[in-house]
C-alpha cells in the first residue's frame, strides 16, 4: 500500500495549518481521468478482439467454459498481463453444463420456432415430448403454489409471467401443483434466455422462455389449447476457472475492480459476449500499468462460466464471504462490463438510482454514486446514455448480494431498438441491439466500433477516477482529495494554507522563533488545537495537498518544531504523536 500522510492543524485565529509528510518511497500521484481515457484506444481493443476471433477459428468456433478455446483465451489474457507487469492467478471450479441436442416447442397456431429452453430444464422424451393443456395461475407471475389458488394445473402445462422471483421458483411451483411442463414468457421486448440456476429434475419440470408476443398468443388458448415440449438434453461436470490480477501499487484496503466474463456460448465465437468487455477490460489493464504509482489498488477480474448462469463470479464472491470476508469488505465498489461493442447499440449505465427502473434486488449503498461516474462523464463530453435495470442479471450480481456498490455498462443484446433509440444513438428500429446474441456470427465483425469507443472512453476515465478517489461512494478520498468527515470538520484547511498573508506569518514565525510555546504563539496554534487534531487520526490522510512551494513553507515549519524544546510535557507528547504520524 502506498499512501501519502497528510495532516491537519486547526489555528487559534481559525486558519489552519496542513501538514505534509516526507514522501513515501512510492507516492501516490492522481491520474488525470480524461487524458487516461484518451489512451484506451479502439486500435488496442481490436488488437485483443483479433485474438480471440483467431482462437475462435482454431477451436471449433467457440470459447465456451471448459473448452480448448476458453483455455486459449485465458492464456492470451495471462501473457498481455504478464508483458504488462502484472501477476496474475487462476481461481478454479468445477461446475456443470448442460448441452441441448435437441429442442422444440409447438402450440397449434402459435409461431414458436425460436422458443428457448431454460438452461438445466429436464429432458422428456426426445421423440414424443410431453403434451397437456395449457393453464395459467391466477397471479401471473407464478412464484409459488398459492398463486395457483382455484386452478388445476394437473397434468398440465403452466404458462407463467417473467418478473419477481427467479425462474427456478416459478417452475417449482408449477411442478408442486402438478404441472407437467412450464412456459415462461418474457416481461420486456425479445426473447426470453432463462436458467433454473442448476440441473435438478426432482424439483423442476422442463420449461421454455418465449417472447412477451408468443406468452400472450399461448395464454389465448387456455381453456381450450394444448402444449408440446420436446428436450434432449445432457449435464456434464467441467473444471473452468477465474483470471485475476491486481495493481502493485494503492491502497489493498479500498480496491477498486472491474470485471467482464471470458467465455463465450458454445454457438459462437462470442466477440461481442463478452470479448468485447474481456478486451476492454484488459487494455486498460495494460494501459493503467503505465500511469504509475496509484492511491486506490485496482483489480481485474476475466469470469469464468458466465454463460453457465453467473457460476465464476458468484464462486469468487462466495469464497470471500467464507474464507476471508475482510477482503470482500475492501472492495469499494464493482464495475461489470459485459457486451460494450452491439452492432445496433445503445449506451446504457445500470440503473442503480432507480430513476428509470425500479430495481428488483437489494441495491447496496454506494451504487447509484458508482452510476453517477459514468453519468457524469458522458454528460461532459455530450454523450447521450439511457439506463437499463439493475437487475442483477450479469457478474455484478454476486457482489451486490454482499452488499458491495456496483455499476457497469452494457450496450444491448436482445432487447428490440426503438425509434427514441435511434435518435439517441442512430442504428435501425425494429431490430434487436445484437441480431448475433449467442448466434455464430458473433465474430470479429459483429462490433460496432463506434460503441466500443465511446464504452472504451468511460471505462478508462472511469477506472482512472475511482483509483484517484473513491470519496463520493464509501468516504474515502484520494491522495490530494478530500475526505468529506475529516476536512469538514477542521474548517477550510486549503482557503487557509494558500493565504500568501499566512505563508508570510509561517515564515516569519520560522525565522524569530527560539522556542517552541514562540513558534507556536507566532503561528497562533495552542496544545488544545494539537492535541484536538491528533483525535481525527489517520482520516486526515486524505485532505487537500499543497503546492511544490506551499509544501516547502509547511515542511519548515515542521522542521522547526522537531529542531525545538517545550516545558509543556503535554503538549510535547502531543507533538511527537503528531510526528510520528508523519515520518514513522
Amino acid at each position: 500500500m502506498h499512501k501519502r500522510t497528510t495532516l491537519a492543524v486547526a489555528l487559534g485565529t481559525g486558519v489552519a495549518l496542513l501538514v505534509v509528510a516526507p514522501a513515501a518511497p512510492a507516492t501516490a500521484a492522481e491520474i488525470d481521468p480524461s487524458a487516461f481515457a484518451d489512451t484506451v484506444t479502439v486500435e488496442g481493443i481490436t488488437q485483443h478482439l483479433d485474438a480471440f476471433q483467431s482462437i475462435a477459428d482454431q477451436n471449433d468456433g467457440n470459447r465456451a467454459a471448459g473448452t480448448s478455446g476458453y483455455e486459449a483465451s485465458a492464456q492470451y489474457v495471462e501473457s498481455v498481463l504478464a508483458g504488462a507487469g502484472y501477476t496474475s492467478e487462476r481461481q478454479y471450479f468445477s461446475t456443470a453444463s448442460q448441452t441441448v441436442n435437441s429442442a422444440s416447442l409447438t402450440v397449434p397456431g402459435v409461431d414458436l420456432a425460436d422458443a428457448v429452453p431454460m438452461e438445466f430444464t429436464p429432458s422428456t422424451d426426445p421423440v414424443t415430448g410431453i403434451t397437456g393443456p395449457v393453464v395459467a395461475p391466477a397471479d401471473p407471475l407464478g412464484c409459488t403454489t398459492d398463486a395457483w389458488a382455484g386452478v388445476d394445473a394437473t397434468g398440465a402445462v403452466a404458462v407463467i409471467s417473467r418478473g419477481e422471483c427467479a425462474f427456478s421458483e416459478k417452475v417449482a411451483a408449477a411442478k408442486q401443483v402438478g404441472a407437467i411442463g412450464a412456459i415462461i414468457y418474457n416481461n420486456e421486448a425479445g426473447p426470453l434466455n432463462g436458467t433454473l440456476g442448476g440441473a435438478d429434475d426432482a424439483a423442476y419440470v422442463p420449461a421454455f422462455g418465449v417472447t412477451p408476443e408468443q406468452g400472450a398468443a399461448i395464454l389465448a388458448t387456455v381453456g381450450t389449447g394444448t402444449a408440446t415440449l420436446a428436450i434432449d438434453q445432457f449435464i456434464t461436470t467441467i473444471e473452468t476457472f477465474n483470471i485475476l490480477a491486481e495493481t502493485p501499487t494503492g491502497r489493498d484496503d479500498n480496491t477498486v475492480m472491474l470485471g467482464a466474463h471470458l467465455d463465450s456460448v458454445p454457438e459462437g465465437p462470442g466477440i461481442n459476449d463478452n470479448g468485447s468487455g474481456s478486451a476492454a477490460i484488459l487494455e486498460t489493464a495494460v494501459q493503467l500499468a503505465k500511469a504509475g504509482d496509484l492511491n486506490n489498488q485496482v483489480r481485474f477480474a476475466w469470469w469464468g462460466a458466465e454463460e453457465i448462469g453467473l457460476v465464476g463470479s458468484y464462486y469468487y464472491t462466495d469464497d470471500l464471504a467464507a474464507n476471508n470476508p475482510d477482503e470482500l469488505d475492501e472492495i469499494a465498489t464493482y464495475l461489470n462490463f459485459d457486451m460494450v461493442g452491439s452492432p445496433n447499440y445503445v449506451i446504457s449505465i445500470y440503473d442503480a438510482d432507480e430513476s428509470t427502473f425500479p430495481a428488483p434486488v437489494e441495491v447496496p449503498a454506494g451504487a447509484p454514486e458508482t452510476e453517477d461516474v459514468f453519468t457524469d462523464y458522458f454528460d461532459s463530453i455530450g454523450q447521450p446514455y439511457i439506463d437499463t435495470a439493475f437487475d442483477g442479471r450479469s457478474d455484478y450480481d454476486g457482489f451486490i448480494s454482499y452488499g458491495v456498490p456496483a455499476s457497469g455498462l452494457f450496450t444491448g443484446a436482445d432487447d428490440v431498438k426503438t425509434e427514441e433509440e435511434v435518435a439517441l444513438f442512430g442504428g435501425t428500429a425494429g431490430i434487436t441491439h445484437d441480431p448475433n446474441y449467442h448466434q455464430p456470427g458473433d465474430d470479429i465483425d459483429n462490433i460496432n466500433d463506434e460503441a466500443l469507443g465511446i464504452s472504451a472512453g468511460a471505462i478508462a476515465y472511469a477506472t482512472a477516477f475511482l483509483a484517484n478517489d473513491t470519496s463520493s461512494i464509501n468516504g474515502v478520498g484520494g491522495p490530494t482529495g478530500p475526505s468529506a468527515e475529516a476536512c469538514e470538520a477542521i474548517g477550510d484547511v486549503v482557503q487557509a494554507v494558500k493565504s500568501p498573508s499566512f505563508r508570510m506569518k509561517a515564515l516569519k514565525a520560522i525565522g524569530e522563533a527560539e522556542t517552541l510555546d514562540e513558534l507556536m504563539a507566532g503561528l497562533g496554534i495552542t496544545g488544545d488545537d494539537v492535541r484536538g487534531v491528533l483525535a481525527y487520526g489517520d482520516e486526515l490522510s486524505s485532505c487537500p495537498g499543497l503546492t511544490p512551494s506551499e509544501a516547502a513553507a509547511v515542511d519548515g515549519i515542521w522542521q522547526k518544531i522537531k529542531s525545538l524544546q517545550t516545558d509543556d510535557e503535554s503538549l510535547s507528547e502531543a507533538y511527537s504523536a503528531l510526528r510520528d504520524k508523519l515520518v514513522g
